[in-house]
């Protein structure tokens, strides 16, 4: 069997089980309900959904982002650090130094204050 054929297989058994999900939900529905409201645990919500943030969130963001990148690279690095050796841990000093570098910034830069 040829590799795009089982490709297409398992997009055809996505799209069915996505469709099969829809169609389930839809037949399920209450008639009368609102199908718009926000899930705030029956409470309508004090905001819109689009407001803006403080400008200080967005730094905080990025240091977030930064140490889900560490993780994310660390974990397939911790598998084969043994097989590469030396250079391997010498890279990732190289990687957390360059992450290191960027909280200090985000440090001076006042995102960590909340007042």
């Amino acid at each position: 069997m040829a590799p795009w054929m089982a490709l297409l297989g398992l997009i055809t058994l996505l799209l069915a089980v996505v469709l099969t999900v829809y169609l389930a939900t839809r037949l399920s529905a209450l008639p009368g309900t609102t199908q718009v409201m926000p899930f705030l645990s029956g409470g309508h919500p004090r905001e819109h959904a689009l407001s803006r943030f403080h400008v200080r969130w967005y730094a905080v963001t990025l240091v977030f982002l930064a140490f889900d990148m560490e993780m994310i690279f660390m974990f397939p690095w911790a598998l084969v650090v043994a097989e590469i050796g030396a250079m391997a841990v010498a890279e990732m000093f190289i990687f957390l130094a360059l992450l290191l570098v960027g909280v200090v910034y985000a440090w001076r830069e006042g995102a960590f204050r909340w007042a």
